[in-house]
């Protein structure tokens, strides 16, 4: 493992875990959606081993995972732990960072994965010193910060040279048509007024829009698969979701309609925040989620 660069205030035992809490002394955060944030890991911190290597083999499929072999990795925004419980299988040792209350979450996951440690520290003071990892990899994570450009910054900042960052950023639909677009608009509209309901309510709204939404588009999407219309299927919205159980589409819906602050990037603006960072050699996945990419400092 690598060493801190400072002290944590303290470390609390949770599940047999170690979780490191180190001073809060972040300024680029929107403290709203961390906490909607570690509300949601709370409830969403079950999944299955099949779960996570499904989720896992999409968003790390432009990943050389023996090259992961023996690597030091970190995982900023870690929110549950899946994705360090994933990239464990293949790296030396992962250190997982969270801002918020998640961290204990992870710990439940994480609890039987010893080549893990888990810090509750965010972005802004990221406890180990620059150019420590040989892997830095935010999914999902930095779309939900006020400047995801400085953001991407600190991440980059730890890695070696010649080590590797994977992003994933919510796109902005820059490929789809007019109609998708305008659903989008409209659930964009409900998340502002969603986002704001107390966390129990969130909950069981998100919950409504999973069964009444998300399933019949699902469920669309497979039929028109089965009758061998595979790329009109895709076409579908949230078709996404076809490989994925029920669980994973409650988490996902209560994740896009819960969280306050959320920003949306073409893929020529994630490419551009990547090479500012100093990234090279850039590949943006053409499979989803859109978009995820990786690039080598």
């Amino acid at each position: 493992m690598i060493s801190f660069n400072k002290k944590p205030k303290e470390c609390i035992v949770s599940n047999q875990k170690e979780v490191y809490i180190f001073e809060d002394t972040q300024t680029n955060i929107d403290e709203e959606t961390v906490n909607a944030f570690g509300e949601e890991w709370e409830h969403f911190n079950t999944f299955t081993d099949a779960e996570i290597q499904t989720a896992g083999d999409q968003y790390f499929d432009i990943i050389d995972k023996e090259w992961l072999n023996g690597k030091h990795a970190l995982d900023v925004g870690c929110g549950s732990g899946r994705w360090t419980k994933y990239v464990s299988q293949f790296a030396g040792f992962v250190e997982a960072i969270d801002p918020s209350k998640a961290v204990f979450s992870s710990a439940t996951l994480l609890q039987n994965t010893p080549n893990t440690r888990i810090s509750k520290a965010g972005v802004d003071n990221i406890p180990f010193e620059n150019s420590s990892f040989d892997f830095v990899f935010s999914l999902g994570v930095l779309h939900h910060i006020p400047d995801t450009q400085l953001a991407m910054q600190r991440c980059v900042e730890k890695l070696k040279p010649q080590g590797k960052f994977l992003v994933y950023l919510y796109y902005n639909f820059e490929q789809r048509g007019v109609l998708f677009k305008s659903i989008f608009f409209v659930s964009h509209m409900l998340r502002l007024i969603i986002s704001k309901l107390p966390a129990s309510l969130k909950r069981l709204v998100c919950d409504l829009i999973a069964i009444v939404v998300y399933l019949p588009l699902i469920y669309l999407s497979k039929i028109i698969e089965k009758l061998g219309f595979t790329k009109l299927s895709n076409q579908i919205p949230l078709s996404y979701y076809k490989s994925h159980s029920f669980f994973i589409v409650r988490n996902d819906a209560l994740d896009r309609f819960g969280t306050p602050l959320e920003q949306r990037f073409s893929r020529a603006e994630i490419t551009k925040m990547m090479e500012n960072c100093g990234l090279k050699n850039i590949i943006v996945s053409e499979n989803e989620p859109y978009w995820h990419a990786v690039g080598e400092k």
